[in-house]
């Protein structure tokens, strides 16, 4: 087989949808497991909805998942001069035409069509015709009108449909713009596409496009129709089912490779695995594993897997991510004590996160700045009884060694003495280093914070 060529192309009119994400991560994956190419097109020739800040969304959301393209990305719209090109070769080989035919007169044409219970596909007089006035016409394809097209899908199967229900299509305007269909059938072929691997929406568009194919002479490549994403309720994803562009599952703090983990499992498995990394689904990767029934997005299962790929990361590549996502959402920046701090308490902060925030959260004793104001949670733990009881602990580990083996020995022991359990000294002491009731282990934030800066927040709680 020669060199696997895969793309995504999404139109740059908006936020870049997570269903194109898995859209991309497929044929990504497909490439990669192949040592193929995966390319990058934006489709925009839709001028008055394309913008370059959605090119530059698309640009961004790639990068945020991990999804590297080779070359350089490629303007569908630059090349519409190619795409007007094969359509008049297209009318000089005779397997297309120019219609003249009025809008007035094809919408006539189909009404009658449905008055008479036939489908209402415009068949055009022109299609056999010698004459060449002098008006406006487009350019169509002269489809086969009798038998039937067939395409063999790696997911679907073998799809068939007939002929006589298939109209010849456009491809040309009269302003002389290429249509949809004639523009990605000609990037896909002077790119190389091997394989189309696209949502099952696109179906019926296989059908059109392979007329194409066959009418210039050209090998049709492979094509994988995959399922789309649907919401929890089983209808299709939409904006009523939450977050719909990439960019707000980075700002919502998902861990990017938990995001690209979840999408592989959106209608694609590796036996039972759940959590893996790309490299793993890279290697297991085939499109016949692919089902046909869609795939429904679950948030709980998405916040799961991102707390395992937290815990999962190194500590290094962890606090680098936190970066990008403080970046990403206009957060102030880390200064390079808190870096330091965060690194060397990373292992216990990260045990308990599930996103970005949750990890801040958990950091917020190395954040924030004292005197710390507790939330309403710690602020019960602070009653009078409390603080009297850290004010005596306070004293008591003025003259100690600042270990963890120490400090909890000491804290122990002053529970006994106090004749209370351990959790009833370790709640209200967490209230107070951090002023919420959820943080990492007290003796390990002790330790981290150092004997000072320890010794100045009981004394703040305390008061």
């Amino acid at each position: 087989m020669s060199q696997i060529v895969t793309r995504i192309a999404p139109s740059p009119t908006g936020y870049m949808h997570i269903g194109t994400a898995r859209a991309a991560l497929f044929n990504w994956l497909f490439a990669r497991h192949h040592n193929g190419r995966f390319l990058l097109r934006i489709e925009d020739t839709d001028r008055s909805r394309s913008t370059p800040e959605a090119t530059e969304a698309i640009y961004r959301g790639m990068k945020w998942l991990g999804m590297d393209w080779d070359g350089e990305a490629i303007s569908q719209f630059a090349r519409a001069d190619r795409h007007a090109d094969v359509a008049h070769q297209m009318l000089a080989n005779g397997t297309a035409y120019k219609c003249y035919a009025t809008k007035e007169e094809i919408d006539a044409f189909r009404e009658a069509a449905r008055e008479a219970g036939r489908p209402p596909l415009f068949l055009s007089p022109w299609r056999d015709s010698a004459e060449t006035p002098d008006l406006p016409y487009v350019i169509r394809l002269k489809a086969p009108r009798d038998g039937e097209t067939t395409i063999n899908d790696v997911v679907q199967g073998t799809v068939t449909w007939k002929n006589e229900t298939l109209d010849d299509m456009i491809l040309l305007r009269s302003d002389g713009t290429p249509t949809y269909m004639l523009a990605v059938v000609v990037d896909d072929h002077d790119m190389g596409i091997t394989h189309i691997i696209r949502g099952d929406d696109h179906l019926t568009n296989a059908a059109r496009q392979s007329q194409i194919y066959t009418a210039m002479g050209w090998d049709i490549p492979v094509f994988a129709h995959i399922p789309l994403v649907y919401g929890p309720d089983g209808k299709k994803l939409s904006k009523r089912h939450g977050a719909m562009g990439v960019e707000e599952y980075q700002a919502m703090g998902y861990y990017p490779d938990a995001v690209m983990n979840y999408l592989a499992r959106l209608g694609w498995s590796h036996g039972d695995d759940e959590f893996f990394t790309m490299k793993q689904a890279i290697d297991w990767f085939r499109l016949e594993d692919v089902v046909k029934s869609p795939a429904r997005f679950d948030f709980k299962k998405l916040e799961n897997l991102s707390g395992q790929h937290i815990r999962a990361a190194d500590n290094e590549t962890l606090l680098a991510k936190l970066e990008e996502f403080l970046s990403a959402t206009g957060q102030t920046d880390l200064t390079d004590a808190q870096k330091r701090l965060m690194f060397a308490g990373m292992d216990g902060m990260k045990e308990r996160a599930k996103t970005f925030p949750e990890l801040l959260e958990m950091a917020h004793f190395i954040l924030g700045t004292r005197p710390f104001v507790p939330d309403e949670k710690a602020a019960k733990l602070l009653d009078t009884v409390s603080r009297g009881m850290l004010n005596r602990l306070t004293s008591r580990l003025r003259g100690v060694s600042w270990t963890h083996d120490i400090l909890e020995a000491e804290i122990r022991a002053f529970a006994e003495t106090e004749e209370i359990g351990l959790g009833k000294v370790a709640q209200p002491l967490r209230a107070a280093l951090t002023g919420r009731t959820i943080s990492p282990s007290v003796f390990d934030m002790m330790v981290l914070l150092g004997k000072d800066e320890s010794i100045a927040r009981l004394e703040d709680a305390s008061v």
